[in-house]
């Protein structure tokens, strides 16, 4: 699932990918691996790669951008055609993180 934002980091106009990869490793529980990108280019954000929910890697990307003067516009929200329907209604369930206050 890939997900983009335009916003801005440290006042500047910058434009965020999120990607989430879905590792369904049994029936009863999935691993979510999570990058965020500005522009091209892939930051060292995570303390770890792999996350239990979707829920955490959200927040994850939160306290980043919190600490790193990133902005989401939510309104700047596309979303990439090729996803896992259940991944997008977690993503749109948990993504409250990434735009709180």
């Amino acid at each position: 699932m890939v997900v983009q934002y335009q916003g801005e980091q440290h006042g500047k106009p910058t434009k965020f990918t999120i990607r989430i990869i879905g590792n369904n490793l049994s029936k009863s529980s999935s691993n979510y691996q999570i990058d965020l990108l500005i522009g091209d280019k892939q930051l060292p954000t995570f303390s770890t790669s792999i996350h239990q929910s979707l829920s955490n890697c959200l927040k994850e990307i939160y306290l980043f951008s919190k600490y790193n003067g990133i902005k989401f516009d939510a309104s700047s929200e596309k979303v990439a055609p090729k996803l896992v329907p259940y991944d997008q209604v977690l993503f749109n369930y948990n993504k409250y993180a990434l735009f709180m206050a």
